[in-house]
């Protein structure tokens, strides 16, 4: 996209920040630290979603499911519970949702009051309220509908405002028996028969976790597979332990609506069928929060999907409006969010800065077994033609695995046939998004498998199998 020829604002300038998501957040703290007067606008509160109704919630409710996960493994370790009967019948955990979600939003709460303690402390100004941009250098601040309470001047406007889960007209929301994935977190008892619609990240991670505490659940995929944009070895694998632990999964099945019964709800797909259940959550994508807060007529331009169209500098196309984070469409994870924000207001206020790369970002699945992807994706290259040769191994051959009672998941590793150059990886097991980094490392700085394999890891050590995988990537050097 074209941007203006604008030159940074110098510092001391008044940066107006809408949005104190991760995005907002961490830009008013760089720009503090150039010495720019900073506010932030929040209608929530600090953190925005990803932290009160997102990224951290749902976090939390899975790493619990994850207990329960690796607790169903402990008769094969040799771990008996008490009371366990003498045939060395398996005894269930059972989960008290009401505490678990307690929990859940009480972590939520701490985390949005530290991120705001830290603002403070760093001199941001914070005002709960709605802004909407009033032309390009003004933001007014509501706190009810429609009535602006202050006007915010402004040299540098950041734009942070998220997105909303989307919603389909034939299946509104009540927060009861028709769910999005903010209200989950109000539910008291464990849903008797869940049904998830979306086989993508959020419904794979949604319908994983509430199978591991114990519901019934059938995933609703129209797409002939679980996560239909994720690698296929890793989604397959996935689909198969989701059907392993009990899970319904219906595939090529679209879902066109949903109604209240007496004591549940009925989900009509679009081939006439009806899935019974007791509640649904919805998982069908997310929409920009853009409309109604003057941007268009700030002159921001919108892609038709209605996200803000950003360079890699983060700029719109209005002169001295930034915007960052799920807003602009660019990549929907907190860390790229954040990475947009610390970028704009490095390059508005007139620090050194280095445009937005996401050859380096690594992104995870939070279901059990994680699925951790960094880098160029098989089916990227495979649509580019390009040349690439491909490793992988199972991790059940790990000696730490195996320790553990872990089967499932692998370490797969693409490199470029000729130089050796690490060009992505696919890893699929537990806590994945820890083991990812090194890999991350190999392919921001354009590592080869001959130094990823040359590192010495430790013995035993899930990490000893992608140092494995880069092994078996060699070529040897002929005379």
């Amino acid at each position: 996209m074209s941007t203006p020829a604008d030159a940074p604002v110098t510092p001391a300038s008044r940066v107006v920040v809408v949005g104190g998501g991760p995005g907002g957040y961490e830009a008013a703290l760089v720009a503090r630290r150039l010495g720019a007067d900073v506010t932030v606008v929040e209608r929530a509160g600090l953190g925005g979603a990803a932290v009160l109704t997102d990224v951290m919630p749902s976090k939390t409710l899975i790493a619990t499911a994850e207990w329960l996960t690796i607790a169903d493994r402990a008769p094969e370790l040799g771990i008996r519970t008490d009371g366990m009967a003498a045939s060395g019948a398996v005894a269930r955990h059972h989960i008290d949702l009401a505490a678990v979600n307690t929990r859940v939003k009480a972590l939520a709460a701490a985390q949005s009051a530290d991120i705001r303690g830290r603002l403070e402390r760093e001199g941001v100004r914070i005002l709960l309220g709605t802004g909407r941009l009033d032309g390009p250098t003004r933001v007014l601040v509501s706190t009810q509908e429609g009535v602006p309470d202050e006007v915010l001047e402004a040299d540098v406007v950041l734009v942070a405002t998220g997105a909303t889960p989307r919603e389909l007209p034939t299946a509104r929301p009540d927060g009861e028996r028709i769910l999005t994935w903010t209200q989950l977190y109000d539910l008291t008892s464990l849903p008797e028969k869940l049904i998830v619609v979306g086989s993508g990240v959020t419904g794979a991670e949604f319908a994983g976790a509430y199978t591991s505490l114990g519901a019934d659940v059938t995933l609703v995929s129209s797409r002939n597979r679980v996560l239909p944009g994720e690698d296929a070895d890793a989604a397959e694998l996935l689909e198969g332990v989701f059907k392993g632990r009990g899970m319904t999964v219906l595939s090529k099945s679209r879902a066109e609506g949903a109604r209240r019964t007496a004591d549940g709800v009925v989900v009509t797909l679009a081939d006439g069928r009806e899935v019974e259940g007791s509640h649904v959550l919805f998982a069908v994508g997310s929409i920009p929060t853009t409309a109604g807060i003057g941007l268009e007529e700030a002159g921001v331009r919108l892609s038709p999907s209605g996200h803000i169209q950003v360079d890699k500098v983060s700029r719109t196309s209005a002169r001295g409006i930034y915007a960052a984070g799920d807003v602009t469409g660019v990549l929907p994870l907190a860390s790229v969010a954040a990475t947009q924000g610390r970028i704009a207001m490095s390059h508005a206020l007139g620090d050194a800065v280095k445009p937005l790369s996401l050859r380096g970002v690594s992104a995870n699945i939070f279901t059990a077994p994680e699925i951790a992807t960094v880098g160029l994706s098989e089916s990227r290259m495979q649509a580019m033609d390009m040349p690439y040769t491909v490793s992988m191994l199972p991790i059940a051959r790990n000696p730490r695995a195996k320790m553990l009672g872990v089967r499932e998941g692998f370490i797969k590793i693409f490199a470029h046939p000729a130089s050796g150059t690490v060009l992505g990886a696919v890893l699929v097991g537990p806590r994945a998004s820890e083991s990812v980094f090194p890999l991350t490392l190999a392919v921001t700085h354009r590592m080869t498998t001959d130094q990823v394999a040359e590192a010495i890891t430790v013995y035993p050590s899930m990490s000893g199998t992608i140092a494995e995988v880069a092994r078996m990537l060699h070529h040897k050097v002929e005379d």
